[in-house]
């Protein structure tokens, strides 16, 4: 038995789930989301809960995606209410970024300015030329986004500098010694 996938799902107020087959629709203050749930699992909605159980009970991979399932259901509910939000730093001489747009105009060390597209759903938001925050209500598309963002120029071990996660750790290494 999956321990995540027993426990029901809250419903808070001003949320809206419907089920279709195998289709989940939430509906809330910041959107819509929809998703398709892994054949072989079925979702009742009760009141102010959604409940997920498995149709064969034996069947090991059904398992593994109940548990899945749930969380992704969780993380819809989550993302209509208050949305999601990853945080980016730029680090380095000369490196920044500014809202061009809807679009992201990145200065980070290359020839030319880099323009990063806002994907459907996807809003940036720059804070003193040096923070980026991805904000939408799609977890995994704000996650993509935040890790394509910073695949553009990933921290360096030798002077730090490039794009990271706020609080993201980078492991420096020594340089070359002086010679003799």
């Amino acid at each position: 038995m999956s321990r995540i996938g027993k426990v029901p799902i809250q419903i808070p107020r001003g949320v809206q789930v419907t089920v279709q087959g195998q289709l989940v629709e939430v509906k809330g203050d910041k959107g819509v989301l929809c998703r398709h749930v892994n054949k072989g699992i079925s979702i009742v909605v009760e009141d102010d809960t959604v409940r997920l159980q498995p149709q064969v009970s034996g069947n090991p991979s059904i398992k593994a995606l109940w548990g899945l399932n749930r969380v992704l259901i969780r993380n819809m509910i989550v993302g209509v209410t208050t949305g999601y939000r990853k945080e980016l730093e730029i680090v380095g001489i000369g490196y920044k970024a500014e809202m061009k747009g809807k679009d992201l105009n990145l200065t980070i060390g290359f020839s030319r300015p880099l323009v990063f597209k806002a994907p459907e759903g996807i809003r940036f938001n720059v804070e003193n030329q040096v923070k980026i925050a991805v904000e939408g209500i799609d977890k995994e598309k704000v996650g993509k986004t935040a890790a394509e963002i910073r695949c553009l120029r990933p921290p360096e071990p030798y002077k730090g500098k490039g794009i990271r996660y706020v609080g993201e750790y980078v492991r420096r290494k020594a340089g070359k010694t002086a010679g003799k």
